[in-house]
């Protein structure tokens, strides 16, 4: 890359190149304000932002509710996130076998679940396995799905770990006597999860999500309370507010978590 190419990409703004995101700044942060008025308009016109319908976050057994279903959220996500890393270890193992008998079925398991809406696989366990004799609680039938479908994103995640290592580390390992199964799991292994720790962590948030799906299997999950308080109380955008909230939280801790994962270590 030329020096002068290199100074467009990535060096600093010129004072006209300054005055124009600032522009673009300002004028995007109005037409978002816009935005919010216009739509904190509509539902106050629709009647849901009454008084009335915010009485139930006054109610102890309202917020028991959603802590409730923030629990039966968290329960979910925390097993699948586990069933994840296991079974994308497993996956990585097999990818990377020299054996191709074991190399391509690893590799057909990955890409069928990359490739396959976890929403989908929900409904395998809540149609397709109960027809075959095969009956999981809604707690399985959600966490299941959700801790294979993010197994073969950890496992892609562990894989460009592995290949990010220097060659060197693992030729001096080698070097030193140790067997390939050693080497992988204290020279190589170690170090890939050092630099994936951060994405691993992040992926967590993705896997909160796709808790959202319990309404499939009716298991009481953030979301499936929510719908029940709604069909009670009609008050329907206040509480998706409230549940956003309490999303935001969640994810906001996981994300910190990340980045503080993420800070080299000295």
């Amino acid at each position: 890359m030329s020096r002068a190419l290199e100074d467009v990409l990535f060096g600093d703004l010129n004072p006209k190149a300054q005055a124009v995101t600032r522009a673009v700044s300002v004028t995007v942060a109005a037409a978002l304000l816009v935005l919010a008025a216009g739509i904190v308009y509509r539902f106050h016109a629709a009647g849901q932002l009454d008084g009335r319908l915010w009485e139930l976050f006054a109610w102890k057994t309202t917020w028991a509710f959603l802590a409730k279903g923030l629990l039966g959220t968290l329960a979910s996500a925390a097993v699948a996130a586990v069933i994840a890393l296991v079974l994308g270890l497993a996956l990585l193992a097999g990818r990377l076998s020299r054996l191709r008998l074991v190399r391509w079925p690893a590799i057909a398991v990955i890409e069928f679940l990359r490739g396959v809406p976890t929403l989908l696989l929900i409904y395998v366990c809540f149609l397709v396995l109960p027809s075959v004799g095969i009956k999981l609680s809604a707690y399985w039938m959600l966490t299941l799905p959700v801790g294979l479908s993010t197994a073969a994103v950890v496992a892609e995640m562990y894989r460009a770990g592995v290949l990010a290592v220097p060659r060197g580390q693992t030729d001096a390992a080698r070097a030193l006597g140790l067997n390939e199964a050693r080497v992988f799991a204290h020279v190589v292994f170690p170090q890939a999860l050092r630099y994936i720790v951060p994405a691993l962590v992040a992926q967590l948030v993705i896997v909160v999500k796709d808790t959202t799906f319990g309404y499939v299997v009716t298991y009481g999950e953030l979301m499936q309370n929510a719908r029940v308080l709604i069909a009670n109380y009609r008050s329907l955008v206040p509480v998706y507010l409230a549940v956003a909230v309490l999303y935001c939280l969640v994810n906001y801790a996981i994300s910190r978590a990340s980045r503080r994962l993420g800070r080299p270590m000295h």
